[in-house]
């Protein structure tokens, strides 16, 4: 009898699956192109409202917007997106928030997803926001130091749990690099600590707190950003490991990850020239993300890059290039380019001219229609 029951369990996932795909090609069959690159990009809300400059818009001390006008409901008709990262400037209180989030949801005709940065200790938009009293946690470092994975899984079932309750599908954590570099200017204690085997644990009961609460995960920053002694924010950074020493260290907690069901990757703007014998930004590197990750590793999940407004990124490319570029190593979803619609209008010209195929994008687009599927079907 048990195994008639895993053979029936498994002939009706398996139809399950079946029928996702094919409603998915058929949702696919429906959709512009300008609607399909949509999908590719996740952006800012302010993004969308037309009076902000670009350097405001990635601002984080700037105004911003806290609920859905009618300016930009027109800007979406033409330039559509697949989701919304939220910041503190588009936060005031939880009825704004969940009245902003439900709207944004609802913008177009295929519904969004909402993203936030709440990773406990100092990145937390909400967490350290004086108009939300939500449970507030020690930087992710100095939970590790207690010893116990648990205190991660708590973490993450508190954070997911007022997440949800505000409508928010997705957390941009947690953090998966392996803070191996005393001088590294922007991880430090935001990472599970300085060894591998300790903070793959944490990793894991994190994303299975968040995931017990039916928010999305997203490990970062892939392939590790931990062993930097710059910051990707303002300029060039890069690892000098090899692929093996990386195979031994800062791997371990995203194949950690991996098998327990990460839903989406976060890349690094990090270069790594002894794996891929270029300066180029990990964000855009063929060799990195599909070769080694997707290849060697197995991942078959979203990626999203780390955002596109950071100088790592700036200095080097503009917004079209970029995204081109990023498509073109593996990426799926493209987060907050520095202007998104001269970003967009870029990859829609590129696919229009060749340089990228559609099946390129519809390949990226099916990732992010299964995972928004996903996240309807685990909704309270």
């Amino acid at each position: 009898m048990r195994i008639l029951f895993w053979l029936l369990l498994s002939m009706f996932l398996s139809s399950t699956a079946l029928a996702q795909e094919d409603a998915i090609a058929m949702q696919l069959k429906t959709m512009t192109l300008r609607e399909k690159v949509g999908q590719l990009f996740c952006i800012r809300p302010d993004a969308l409202d037309g009076t902000f400059s670009n350097a405001d818009l990635n601002d984080h001390s700037a105004a911003g917007v806290t609920a859905l006008s009618q300016r930009m409901r027109d800007t979406y008709r033409d330039y559509p997106c697949g989701g919304f990262a939220l910041f503190q400037k588009n936060l005031e209180s939880p009825d704004q928030l969940t009245q902003f989030t439900q709207d944004l949801h609802a913008v177009g005709r295929i519904p969004s997803f909402i993203a936030i940065d709440e990773e406990g200790g100092r990145v937390a938009r909400l967490g350290n926001h004086p108009g939300f009293h939500v449970p507030t946690f020690s930087p992710m470092g100095t939970l590790a130091r207690g010893g116990n994975p648990k205190s991660a899984y708590i973490a993450g079932a508190s954070i997911g749990k007022y997440l949800a309750s505000f409508g928010i599908d997705l957390d941009f954590a947690p953090v998966a690099d392996v803070n191996t570099n005393p001088a590294n200017p922007v991880i430090g204690d935001r990472a599970f600590g300085d060894n591998p085997a300790i903070a793959s644990d944490f990793v894991v009961q994190f994303l299975k707190g968040l995931h017990a609460r039916g928010v999305a995960g997203c490990l970062k920053h892939f392939p590790g950003h931990g062993d930097t002694s710059t910051d990707t924010h303002t300029g060039y950074a890069e690892t000098g490991k090899t692929w093996e020493e990386m195979r031994s260290c800062e791997m371990l907690p995203f194949l950690a990850g991996i098998e327990n069901g990460a839903d989406m990757i976060m890349t690094a703007h990090i270069a790594a020239p002894s794996v891929t014998g270029s300066e180029e930004p990990s964000t855009v590197s063929y060799t990195m993300l599909t070769e080694k990750l997707r290849g060697e590793l197995g991942y078959d999940g979203l990626i999203i890059t780390d955002a596109l407004c950071m100088g790592a990124i700036t200095r080097a490319y503009d917004s079209a290039q970029a995204c081109i570029l990023c498509l073109q190593a593996g990426c799926d979803i493209l987060l907050m380019p520095y202007d998104y619609r001269t970003a967009f209008n870029g990859v829609v010209d590129a696919v229009e001219k060749g340089i990228l195929s559609e099946d390129r994008i519809d390949e990226s687009v099916r990732r992010v229609l299964a995972f928004k599927e996903a996240r309807r079907e685990v909704q309270p």
